[in-house]
């Protein structure tokens, strides 16, 4: 499976509103399932979209404000009823343990270990990483102790011509070194380049989620060219005070990272309650960054496998 797809569950702001849930998302990369942020909720939505909660293994959490964070004791506790057993890591700022631990403890313990993994809020930095991804912190300045995260594919492995096999009689041996970008050395002494017997490169894919956080021009280099960018977009100008106070940013400022990031394409979300209709934001972010389009509950947006040229 080699989907890169990410849905939003919940694009809210603060607290419920309009049918709009709090801040959550559910990422896909290949065969590996991640949920951002679990607002009050997110369980609710996960069912409601069709999502494989249970094959959630990893929760990446931005910061410790109630709409980020309210639905992670619920999820847990259905994990528990519906008999997890495997181990589940959550990524947050400090403070997180102490808090959901609290909430749950007194209802006795959980039938599976959660691993509470403190992450800085202060430096981009590696938190995760297996065979087909990193997971990066981005800096965020709001209120509390904020960060981002940057989802990055690793190179895939070289695809072989199926024809070059039987062409060439490569053997088992040598068609692994081929997929390892390696040439190969034939028995009468002629060497294949491995650019002849493979396809060209599939472009690693990359997601970068920013919420909540003020105009901060320091996240650019971090992001730079990240194909998909979802920037919290609290207010739109006619509210820009709010924005400074709260320490959100407005559409206009998130389009603004997005153009000089050169991302693929930007997100909208994080709606304040004082929106009703949301077209609003799209018009003022496109004004600025062309490719944006507004973050949708139940909505997957997808990233495209593309190979070099």
């Amino acid at each position: 499976m080699m989907d890169f797809a990410l849905t939003i569950l919940g694009v809210n702001g603060a607290k419920p509103a309009f049918g709009r849930f709090p801040t959550s998302q559910f990422l896909q990369i290949q065969n590996h399932f991640f949920l951002i942020d679990c607002g009050e909720g997110a369980q609710m939505r996960l069912s409601d979209f069709g999502m494989p909660a249970s094959k959630v293994d990893h929760i990446f959490i931005s910061h410790l404000h109630g709409d980020h964070i309210f639905g992670l004791p619920g999820l847990l506790f259905s994990f528990a009823l519906n008999d997890r057993s495997k181990p589940l890591h959550v990524y947050s700022p400090p403070g997180l343990e102490q808090m959901i631990m609290a909430q749950l403890t007194p209802g006795g313990q959980l039938p599976f270990a959660v691993h509470f993994h403190v992450i800085p809020t202060d430096k981009s930095v590696l938190i995760f990483e297996n065979d087909a991804l990193t997971v990066s912190t981005v800096p965020l300045i709001h209120r509390i102790p904020a960060s981002g995260f940057l989802f990055r594919e690793k190179q895939f492995q070289k695809n072989i011509i199926g024809e070059k096999i039987s062409e060439h009689q490569l053997s088992i041996a040598q068609i692994k070194a081929v997929k390892q970008g390696e040439d190969i050395l034939l028995d009468n002494g002629k060497t294949l380049k491995n650019e002849e017997l493979t396809h060209p490169d599939y472009i690693p894919r990359s997601y970068a989620f920013a919420s909540d956080t003020m105009y901060n021009e320091a996240m650019i280099p971090i992001i730079n060219h990240v194909d998909l960018l979802y920037h919290e977009t609290t207010f739109c100008e006619d509210r820009k005070e709010n924005a400074v106070i709260t320490q959100h940013s407005t559409a206009q400022e998130a389009a603004t990272i997005a153009r000089k990031a050169s991302v693929g394409k930007l997100i909208t979300g994080h709606y304040s309650s004082r929106y009703k209709e949301l077209d609003i934001f799209q018009d003022e972010a496109a004004s600025i960054f062309g490719n944006t389009v507004l973050g949708l509950e139940g909505k997957t947006y997808k990233v495209g496998r593309l190979r070099k040229q």
